[in-house]
């Protein structure tokens, strides 16, 4: 494999400070480059969370983990540009002056129930970001522009498998918008020459996480002694990856020739449904009731991606099947008991 050494390789992050991009940012750093982000933190913001408008009980802990996001990233020596992607001159500008040889894009809404409520929002913060940077980008020595595309791109999946040749036909706001971003980073590689490299994530869940995905609505639920609501009847499938995980095929991305103009799924690589995880769950919780109710009409059928390609190409090895990640992620959630007084007797009494 053509792999290529990350030592004082220069990598910019745009939307670097959320879930992923902080993990992935501190991955990079101990690889050796010099990793800087650019984040206007306006997505799922500490202000956000401080604000009375939202009356949701872990707003005080999420504000902790967005703290402790900065924190290691602060301990790491990774500098963190608070600046909006949205407008073009001053990320622009921001740009020149880090110069990167890497670019990698992750500043989106990265919900899709919120993108399908909001859709001039996302828009706004996915597409009008993407294009500033590509635009920025096609004019530059950029060896290799990253884009995060997601699962939803493909729609409802034709069979319990797809790859990434498999046609996409993405369903409701989300996916479209995550569509019409990989349309364009390959346009520019068309028109411009910009080497590029596509991401598909799945279900993504892990530490300091504030996003509200299936996975940490379940722990949360679980932890607090709520009960864990399934939309539909449990059957729906998705291919739950741990940001380890994740992570560990970005590096591999970066540092590998054969990532250049190409696309990859880089998820765990076999599915489980939504029933799986509410019993890995209730496992560790045997008090907890799980309640059933009607599906969302714009929910997709989802199942395995196959990460053949990221393996063959990419030497992708990912490590933790759900069975394994959930409880790992849910030790760690049960450690920050100290950190949200308000559920502290929950955490106690299952303890």
């Amino acid at each position: 494999m053509a792999s290529r050494s990350l030592k004082d390789r220069k990598i910019a992050l745009i939307g670097g400070a959320g879930f992923i991009g902080h993990h992935l940012a501190l991955a990079l750093a101990k690889q050796g480059a010099h990793v800087e982000i650019i984040d206007g933190l306006e997505v799922n913001n500490l202000l956000e969370f401080t604000s009375m408008s939202t009356n949701q009980p872990y707003n005080a802990l999420y504000c902790h983990f967005l703290n402790e996001r900065l924190r290691l990233l602060r301990d790491a020596s990774i500098p963190l540009h608070v600046q909006d992607a949205r407008d073009y001159h001053r990320v622009a500008h921001l740009l020149e002056a880090i110069d990167p040889s890497v670019v990698i894009h992750l500043a989106a809404i990265a919900h899709a129930g919120k993108s399908n409520k909001d859709p001039y929002h996302t828009f706004d913060h996915s597409l009008r970001t993407l294009e500033n940077v590509l635009d920025f980008s096609r004019g530059q020595q950029i060896d290799q522009f990253v884009y995060f595309s997601s699962s939803m791109v493909y729609g409802t999946f034709g069979s319990d498998t797809v790859t990434e040749e498999t046609v996409c036909n993405p369903l409701g706001i989300y996916g479209a918008l995550k569509f019409s971003g990989e349309k364009l980073v390959i346009a520019y590689n068309q028109t411009f020459d910009l080497p590029y490299t596509i991401i598909r994530p799945s279900a993504l869940y892990g530490e300091r996480c504030v996003s509200r995905r299936v996975a940490q609505i379940f722990v949360e639920n679980a932890i607090r002694g709520d009960e864990i609501v399934v939309n539909g009847d449990g059957s729906d499938a998705l291919d739950f990856t741990y940001i380890d995980d994740l992570v560990q095929g970005i590096v591999k991305v970066v540092s590998n020739d054969n990532a250049i103009n190409e696309t990859f799924n880089l998820t765990f690589g076999g599915s489980r449904t939504i029933k799986q995880l509410a019993d890995i769950v209730s496992a560790n919780f045997p008090d907890i009731k799980v309640k059933f109710k009607a599906r969302d009409k714009l929910t997709p059928k989802r199942g395995t991606l196959s990460v053949d390609k990221a393996k063959s190409l990419l030497g992708y090895s990912p490590k933790y099947p759900l069975e394994e990640g959930c409880v790992k992620y849910l030790n760690w959630y049960k450690s920050h008991s100290q950190d949200l007084p308000s559920i502290q007797g929950h955490y106690a009494a299952t303890l």
